[in-house]
């Protein structure tokens, strides 16, 4: 079982260094990062992180509107 982190900030002047310290203290195998928009699923990082996903891995985010906007979008996610 893996621990994967993913931070998202959705503009180039927002700083991921809080997010990254909260995954880092729970201490995480690996960590996606992006600076896109959470109004779209195809998201360069997020599209890398699910592909890489393993049986039993778990996916931590410091809040849940960093990888999705809405629990529709989260469900769309988990069909994938």
């Amino acid at each position: 079982m893996r621990k994967i982190g993913y931070i998202r900030v959705s503009s180039l002047d927002q700083n991921p260094a809080r997010q990254l310290q909260q995954l880092n203290e729970v201490g995480m195998d690996v960590i996606f990062e992006e600076k896109e928009s959470g109004a779209t699923q195809d998201r360069p990082e997020l599209q890398k992180m699910l592909k890489e996903l393993r049986e039993d891995d778990i996916i931590y985010v410091s809040d849940l509107t960093r990888i999705t906007r809405s629990t529709r979008d989260l469900s769309e996610l988990d069909n994938n």
